[in-house]
């Protein structure tokens, strides 16, 4: 009457039945907390702040450690921690084929420090030739993005039909004007590769 009942889904694998069974993969993933360091977490969780102030404080403090995760994650490429605006396939694809490719915008920046500077020079002659030059990186900029933002539309659909296609040229082009060594998240690919 108080037995355990054996159920009639329960069926005894043979010995050469589990044998031929892959291995399954044993453990969580991650190595198990220290118990000061379980305890110390538990009584953070627990303990409510005393004043707005403290509340503040670890406020602030939560939202740097999870700043300091982005930007690991950022530098390093995993995509868990990036933000919103950075993941999915669409935005990886972005990525790569803005990385994949050398662009007038991406050396905008320093062509126009340099044209600053020289037109800080007392020389009028000097003066009108770097006039001249930030006129030409102005105009090849504004047909680098264009060209940039018809192609990105093109293989955008063509790659992902399902995708709406919204922010996709702007994410793209803004990328596409950061010197390639400030660039976040990391470019993953090297300029020339195929994408």
């Amino acid at each position: 009457m108080f037995r355990r009942r054996t159920s009639p889904e329960t069926v005894d694998v043979p010995a050469a039945d589990a044998a031929d069974e892959p291995a399954r993969a044993v453990g969580k993933g991650r190595p198990t907390p220290k118990r000061s360091e379980a305890e110390q977490a538990r009584k953070q969780r627990v303990r409510p702040p005393l004043n707005r102030r403290e509340a503040m404080r670890r406020d602030r403090e939560r939202m740097r450690a999870e700043r300091a995760k982005t930007r690991a994650a950022m530098n390093t490429g995993d995509e868990r921690y990036f933000l919103k605006r950075d993941q999915g396939d669409v935005r990886r694809f972005l990525r790569d084929y803005v990385d994949s490719r050398r662009t007038v915008a991406e050396f905008f920046l320093p062509i126009i420090l340099v044209i600053l500077l020289t037109s800080l020079i007392g020389v009028a002659q000097v003066q009108l030739i770097s006039t001249v030059i930030w006129l030409a990186a102005m105009i090849l900029l504004v047909v680098d993005l264009t060209i940039l933002g018809f192609r990105v539309k093109r293989e955008v659909r063509k790659r992902f039909p399902d995708d709406d296609g919204k922010g996709h040229v702007l994410y793209a082009v803004t990328r596409a004007t950061q010197l390639r060594r400030l660039r976040l998240p990391k470019p993953q690919v090297k300029p020339g590769t195929l994408v």
